[in-house]
């Protein structure tokens, strides 16, 4: 009797896989059988040298470049007034900003990847940004102005209502079919919160006057009891992302595979949103709506340990504030006597680093 004739390829033994479930399945695969990248020890130590670097240079590099020296001595409370108060309170901010919205943004941007399965996804791409943009002009327009207390619930609720959008938009079949479809919608989503926000603003001279400034994405706007007053929101964020990482990961299978797992896709996909909008929605009531940052890193961080969210989303967390602090660091020496803001200075180093990482012949699904 003459054997049974074994199937031409794997995908021939395999049932159907079905079509919302297509885009997830490199990701899915290459998190079985990682096709390249290091463990998460060595990404983390790797990361974390960068992140330490790029501290280093916030608080050493400006209109005045000061030596390591004299920043730890300023930095204990040594040294002139004059160094104390440029290290020790206009630096130190800054750079604790910049940790603080760098952690949050990247987090926020691996999560947005991962549930709406869409490897171009990003906070700021994707209206999320505009939302609690609007949020906070909205909340200024009622408060009396930009002060973060009475603007970041507001920036919250804005964060909330676009990511819900964009998630219904994510499971809908005409935005599922492709990444770029739903990568449209958000801009468009983007522009009209955007428009929104220019109405409030030209209705209260006021508000315009700080949003002018703002709405470019600055590290240099907020105190430091201001930025550690809302810490506990990013970090509620955050430890709400890193619970979903297990479910995030079987859902990248597909939501078939996902159930039978255990896992309950709907669940995980609010939660997902909850952990977005208490991310973006910090992070832009704190420097404004600042892009490229959540969509660049995850893909960078990939390239060094591999897709799983287990990974992706800690190592985004650490290497995402280096490149937000490279980027103010950049603004500050770019233009001479005047500073260029953060979010300027990322979208310039953004927008290379992913043309870049599309050329270099990645998969990332974008069709």
């Amino acid at each position: 009797m003459a054997p049974r004739p074994l199937p031409d390829s794997d995908a021939d033994a395999r049932p159907a896989v079905p079509a919302a479930d297509r885009a997830a399945a490199p990701a899915a695969s290459a998190g079985q059988q990682p096709r390249r990248g290091a463990g998460l020890f060595p990404g983390l130590i790797v990361a974390v040298l960068a992140l330490a670097a790029a501290v280093v240079a916030s608080l050493a590099i400006g209109a005045r470049p000061i030596p390591p020296a004299e920043v730890v001595g300023a930095l204990l409370g040594q040294g002139t007034q004059s160094m104390v108060g440029i290290v020790g309170i206009l630096r130190a901010n800054r750079t604790v900003l910049g940790l603080v919205c760098g952690a949050a943004l990247g987090a926020s941007g691996a999560l947005m990847q991962a549930v709406t399965r869409n490897p171009i996804a990003d906070p700021g791409i994707l209206g999320v940004n505009a939302g609690a943009a609007l949020g906070v002009v909205a909340g200024a327009t009622l408060t009396g102005g930009l002060g973060l207390a009475s603007t970041v619930w507001f920036a919250l609720a804005g964060a909330g209502v676009a990511s819900a959008i964009i998630l219904l938009l994510s499971t809908s079949a005409l935005a599922a079919s492709s990444p770029v479809r739903l990568t449209l919608a958000g801009v468009a989503l983007a522009a009209v919160l955007s428009g929104l926000s220019q109405t409030f603003v030209v209705l209260d001279e006021t508000v315009l006057q700080a949003y002018s400034f703002w709405q470019v994405g600055s590290l240099t706007a907020r105190s430091i009891d201001e930025v550690t007053g809302v810490i506990p929101l990013v970090v509620a964020g955050a430890v709400i992302a890193l619970l979903l990482l297990r479910g995030l990961d079987a859902l990248a299978l597909g939501d078939d595979s996902a159930v039978a797992l255990g896992v309950r896709p709907g669940w995980v996909r609010v939660w997902s949103l909850v952990a977005v909008a208490l991310l973006a929605g910090t992070a832009t009531a704190l420097a404004g709506p600042i892009s490229f940052v959540g969509l660049v890193v995850p893909h960078l961080v990939r390239g060094l340990v591999g897709p799983s969210l287990i990974r992706v989303v800690p190592l985004s967390m650490v290497v995402a504030p280096a490149l937000l602090l490279v980027a103010d660091v950049v603004g500050r020496v770019i233009a001479g006597g005047s500073e260029t803001p953060a979010g300027v200075v990322m979208a310039f180093i953004g927008a290379p680093l992913l043309v870049a990482y599309l050329a270099a012949g990645r998969r990332v699904g974008v069709a």
